[in-house]
This record gives C-alpha cells, structure tokens and sequence, in this order.
C-alpha cells in the first residue's frame, strides 16, 4: 500500500496548491481510509489473541483525522505506518528469495525395478518390499536394506558422521543418505511417508508451530506508550473539552520512532549483514540474536570442517612419504569416492605433480589398484590392502599405527610391497577456538556442544575448543529436547547447525543458524539465519552486528520517544494542531531514521587506529601456510625416516631438510615479521605480537640447531644417541611450527576488516 499513500499524498497536495481542495481531502480520505481498514483487520486479529501493541495507537490516529477532518495529519500517519511495514516485508521477502525448499534435495521419484526392468515412478508410489536402485551420487530415497553389492553412503548430513559408512547387504540404510559409491540395490522398508527423512521434515514442522513467538523490541515498549498517550489524550479532552486537542496528541503520538526507527535499524542490520554472507530472514531474528546468552553447537561440519583431511603419512623406510602420497592420489584420481578425494586434494595442496593413472579397477567403497608412472599401484583400506599383501614386521608395525578413533586409513602398496599409510581425518577448524572466546565476550554465558557422534569423538573436541557442556549420540529429535531444555534454563537460545538432523532443532531454537554453504536444504530452510560462506567466525560477526543494530534502535527509540512525549505536552496544551503535530512527527522522524541508519556501516573508531587486515591479505596469508604444508610434513617426516634409513643415508637427509627449511620456511617467517611490524603501527598496543615474534626466534633457533647437529656429523656415522636427540629436535620443531601456524591464522582472521 505504500505506493498508493505516497501517490495521494502527492497528488492530493498538488491539488490543494492547484485550488482544488476537495479533490485533495478525497484523495487523502480515501488513502487513509485504505490502510485504516488493512489495519483495523490486523488490530482484531491481535485483539483476539488479547495482543495490544502499536497498531491500535496508528488506528487511532488515522480514525480520529478522518472523524475531525484533519484529512493531511490521517495521510500523513498513513504513509509513516505503510513506511514501516514495507520495510519489515522488504526484509522478509528479500530473504525468503534466497533460500532453497525444504525438500530441495529429496528426489522426486525413485528407480524401482518392474517385470525385470527399471522404472522411475513417484516417491509415493514406493512400497515396502520394493527393490529400488540407487545410482551414483543420489540420495536414499526411502528407508531400506541393502540387496546385492555393499553400498557406500555419505550419513553426514543425518548422523553427523563426516566420513563414508560402508553397509553390506542386509545392512539397513536410512532415507537422506547420499550414495558415495557405485550404484547399489536396495529393498525398500518403508514408504517415503514414513521414512527417516520424513520423520526429520515432521519434528521441523512440529518445532515451527510449538515454537513460542519473541516478543519484539517495538512491541515491548508499545504497551506502555500506547498507555501513556491515551492518559494524556483523554485528560487533554477532558479538561479542555477540545477533541482537537486529543486528536493533536495522538497523531504526535504515532509511535514512528518504533514504526520506522525499529524497523530501519534492523533491515540496516540484515544488510549488513548480508556483506558479509550471513542471510537473516526476518527483523525478528536478529533482535532475538543479539540478545542471545545460549548457545548450542552441533559438531560435524560446524565445530570441524566436515571433511576428510590428511592428518599423518607413515612410509616404509626406504621411501620419501610425499611420494607415496603422490602416488595413492594419482591412482585416486579416478575415485569419485570422498576419500580418494581427499588424498587429491591433499596432494595438490602440497604441490605434487599428479600422474595419469591406467588399467584402473576399484572395488566400490573398498580400494582401487592400477598402472601410475611405470609402478603397480595399490590404494584403500586394510581389509581390501592386507588380502593382497605379504606378512612382515612392517605390516603389523602398520596394523597397529592405523587403529586411531575418528580416522580413516588408506593403506598404500607399490609393485606389491606395502609401502606405507596414510590418515585422514575430520579436523577442528582454526577458527573454532577465536570464535567461543569471541561468543563468550559478546555475552553468550553458556555453551552446549550437542552432537550425533560418538562420546570419544564430541569429548575430544570438546576438550579442544571449551564448553560448557557435552551431549553426544543424539538423534534429531533429542537435539530439540536438548534445545527446549535450554530455553527452560535462559532464553534466547541458539542453534547452529548444518545437518538435515540438526533441522528440527534449528526450528526449535529461538534463533536456528545453518552453516548453508556445505549443508543441507533442510537446515538452511529450518534456520532463521544462514551463514552462506563456510565460515564459523562469521556467527561472531553475526552478532556484533545484531548487537549493534539493536543499540542503535533503542537510541533512536529513546530519542524518538523523549520528543514525542514533550509534543504531546504542546498538544494537550493547544500549542500544536493536528496538522502541525503531524509535521513534528514528522521532523522526529528524519532525526530517528538517520540515527537508525548508522546500522548500514561499521563503527566509528575512536582514538588509535585499531590493527586491520584486508580478505585479500587474510587469503594470501592462508594461501602461503598452505604451500608450506609439506615442509612442515616433512619434518615429522624426516623425523620417522632416519630411524630405517641406513646411517650412511641419515645425513644427506638432514642436509635436504635443513636446506629445505633454510629457502622456504625462514624465509616465510621474516616475512611474517614484516606483517608484524605492519600490524603494530596501527595498533593500540604495540607490543601485543611480541610473544609471536619469540615464536619466530625459537623456530630459527631450532633449524640453527639442525644445521649444527649436520655439521658435527662431518661424515662420520651417527650414533644411536645422536639419532635420538635429533628426533627429539625434529619433533619439537615440527610441534612448535604447527601450532605457530594455528595461532598465527587465528590472529589474522581475528583481524580482517569488516
């Protein structure tokens, strides 16, 4: 309607001025009187749900200017209140755009088999007992077991699990699973109504219609304003016996500070937020998120990255580990399975040059064997690897390194010899820890780490990052149970999550946040806010941003109601007409609405220029740490190594590494310095990096260390002693270098621009 009021209002004052004045009191009245009846609905509607709020006094006003024919002053709150609304549904809508259906990753139909032949038929149609193929890369359906080959299945985003499931046949498989291998039969065990996916979609809806309405920042302080201005209205007329008088104090009174102020700072907010890649669907959310003291955290994909990375090679002592890497990834390379994607991507990280592989053939979720560079090649799991390997005292030496809770393993075999093997894992994102120390100095007093993994897993991290609490082996349902919990404990709660079982939960949550860049349609659906970049650090930005939008409003909020209240003084007082009053109204609004615009930028700093890093910088720091990630490897390496080389070889081994540490890693460190230095121009405390740059000086003093354990060496055989003391170093370097690095990431990332 906001068109509509601004055109009678224009159109209407050009034809006053044009001497057609009731041409203008018709256009104004009919405009008025359009939103009027909108909002006279909207005022039974709450009153039936015994809500009292803003809209009572804004009908007031439109009414009581059309009843004593002040037909400017009933267009002019018209237009404020449509003002208002329009922002509030901008908002709304521009958010409800971006987002994907709920069921944006169910399939519409499935594959069933017919008289001996495959047949797409509706989701509906699928029936127990049907046997159903699931190709390559589709998600399960119906619920079902698996009928001939194993399948290999991607269960993230319902158990949290971030690594692949085999399941073999007659082993159950649940609906929203992905299959992450060759296609497989199932048989289906329930139709897709009653499905685990549909369960999950039932618990969202549920959580949505039981969830309890925030109240709003507007309406908290309506009630006592609509309070105050018709005590003052009433007593205006009562003493003076002027109507005018009363309908000048309500139309000064039109709550536009709450209207429009509110309103403003929010969507300013929401739009700010939105630069950074954070979508915020509705004003609601973000008021409730920046008065938020609880926080529950999901684990796989929110707290950890969500993917496998490599953690740890292990080769056979005549062999350079980086080439066994290289190898096995070369092979992997015709894998779509996550794993082998992983050792890919590991690889390329590292900088190895990849070969084409040939004569591949890969037991689905198993392994693979192939030709890579003249070498008969071997990548995939123990049982797959040690059927076609001999025994030795290497082989139990493996068998024993590879049992580590959390990890996957690819063993690696070269012309039939097993040459090593490889971890990989899911791991903590750096920035996990800067972003609950951040939490907790923006207010959030508790935090719940609720996750669907295992006890061991959920307490290692939780040992890592610091929580408040643990609550593992949770099915979706539980994590709402743990979400209403909290809500009985502290309100507002939120929930961030990413999983198709962390959706009924998201919905729960006073505020649901979905990490939406790797996660499922369901959460981000669920959510009230979707982190649309893959980075936890920006839930801190999130709510510095929601914080400050909220303070702003209440600035403008405490203004705009300290000028209205001595208007509605001068009114009762018969110092402002209706007209006038609505002017005043008016000249308040202007002062509100710039404050409540300061929301759109960042803060003003004050004083000493804080320190600040650009993305761009911030991307380029990342980039360099991970180019240097196989130097780093090769110090634990190297370290391993010289325990199997023969003692004639140890030496020209340290001699490569010292070199290789000497051209890529000091140098790296004196360029950090450099930063340093940048960093402590513009800071308040130019100290504040001195404990990093003691970090540079020990890391230089090590590899010194190194050099001179080469020179004393002077060709001579090394003993078993000084084999030991040179691990011992390696293994000291290597730990203070990984951790330098973490620190160092999460210092730049705590630095970045807004």
């Amino acid at each position: 309607m906001l068109p509509l009021v601004a055109l009678a209002l224009v159109v209407g004052g050009l034809a006053r001025f044009a001497g057609q004045p009731h041409v203008a009191t018709q256009l104004w009245t009919t405009g008025t009187a359009v939103v009027l009846a909108a909002l006279l609905i909207d005022v039974g509607i709450s009153l039936r749900k015994k809500e009292f709020g803003l809209d009572l006094i804004a009908a007031l006003a439109m009414g009581g200017a059309i009843i004593f024919g002040e037909y400017l002053a009933g267009i002019i709150v018209a237009l404020m209140f449509t003002s208002g609304q329009f922002l509030e549904n901008f908002a709304q809508n521009r958010a409800g755009r971006e987002m994907t259906a709920l069921l944006g990753k169910v399939p519409n139909s499935a594959a069933r088999y017919e008289c001996g032949r495959i047949q797409d038929v509706a989701l509906s149609a699928i029936v127990p007992g049907d046997r159903i193929l699931v190709r390559r890369g589709e998600v399960v359906p119906v619920d079902g077991i698996v009928a001939g080959n194993a399948a290999v299945l991607d269960e993230s985003a319902l158990t949290g699990e971030a690594l692949p499931i085999r399941r073999k046949s007659g082993q159950a498989v649940m609906s929203g699973s992905t299959n992450a291998g060759d296609a497989f039969d199932m048989q289906a065990t329930s139709a897709a109504a009653g499905s685990t996916y549909a369960g999950v979609i039932r618990l969202v809806k549920a959580a949505q219609e039981n969830k309890a309405p925030m109240v709003r920042l507007a309406a908290r302080f309506g009630m006592v304003f609509l309070a105050l201005t018709l005590a003052i209205a009433i007593s205006a007329w009562a003493f003076t016996g002027d109507a005018t008088r009363a309908l000048a104090v309500i139309v000064v009174a039109t709550p536009c500070p709450l209207i429009l102020a509110v309103p403003v700072a929010i969507v300013s907010g929401i739009s700010r937020c939105a630069k950074k890649g954070i979508l915020v669907k509705d004003g609601g959310a973000l008021e409730a998120l920046a008065a938020a003291r609880t926080a529950l955290l999901d684990k796989t994909g929110t707290l950890t990255d969500g993917r496998a990375r490599l953690i740890e090679i292990k080769a056979r002592g005549d062999l350079d580990a980086l080439e066994v890497l290289r190898l096995a990834a070369s092979l992997d390379q015709s894998s779509p399975h996550v794993v082998a994607q992983a050792l890919v991507t590991a690889a390329r990280e590292r900088g190895l040059l990849l070969d084409t592989p040939s004569d591949v053939r890969e037991a689905p979720g198993s392994g693979l064997t192939g030709r890579v560079g003249g070498h008969d090649v071997l990548a995939g799991g123990w049982n797959f690897a040690s059927a076609r390997l001999q025994d030795s005292d290497f082989r139990e030496e493996i068998q024993s390194w590879i049992r580590r809770d959390g990890t996957v393993a690819v063993i690696v075999a070269i012309d039939g010899a097993l040459a090593g093997a490889i971890l990989l894992a899911d791991q903590i994102r750096p920035e996990a820890g800067y972003v609950l120390r951040h939490l907790r100095d923006a207010g959030i007093a508790r935090i719940v780490l609720a996750t669907g993994d295992r006890a061991d897993l959920a307490e290692e991290v939780a040992a890592f990052v610091g929580v408040d609490e643990v609550i593992s082996e949770m099915k979706p349902e539980g994590k709402t149970i743990a979400v209403q919990k909290e809500q009985a404990r502290s309100r507002p709660v939120l929930m961030i999550g990413d999983g198709v079982n962390d959706a009924p939960a998201l919905a729960a949550a006073d505020v649901g946040i979905a990490m939406g860049a790797r996660g499922a349609a369901a959460s981000s659906e669920a959510a009230d806010v979707v982190i649309l970049v893959d980075r936890l650090d920006r839930l801190v930005d999130a709510i510095h941003v929601a914080r400050r939008s909220r303070r702003i409003a209440l600035q403008s909020v405490y203004a705009g109601m300290a000028l209205s209240m001595a208007g509605m003084v001068a009114a009762a007082l018969g110092h402002l007409t209706p007209v006038e009053g609505a002017l005043f109204q008016e000249a308040i609004d202007v002062v509100v609405i710039m404050n409540a615009l300061r929301a759109l930028g960042p803060p003003l700093s004050l004083g000493t220029a804080s320190a600040r890093l650009s993305n761009e910088d911030l991307l380029q720091l990342e980039a360099e740490h991970a180019a240097l990630a196989d130097v780093v490897d090769d110090i634990r390496i190297t370290a391993d190594r010289i325990q199997r080389l023969p003692r004639e070889q140890t030496k020209d081994e340290l001699e490569k590494l010292d070199r290789e540490l000497r051209e890529r890693l000091l140098p790296h460190e004196k360029q950090d310095e450099k930063v340093y230095a940048r960093l402590r121009r513009h800071s308040a405390a130019p100290d504040v990096l001195a404990g990093m740059s003691r970090t540079h000086m020990e890391i230089q003093r090590q590899i010194h260390n190194l050099s001179d354990v080469c020179k004393a060496f002077a060709g001579e055989v090394p003993t078993d002693t000084q084999l030991y003391e040179v691990q011992r170093l390696l293994h000291g370097l290597e730990a203070i270098t990984r951790l330098h690095f973490a620190q160092e990431e999460e210092i730049y990332r705590s630095l970045e621009a807004g």
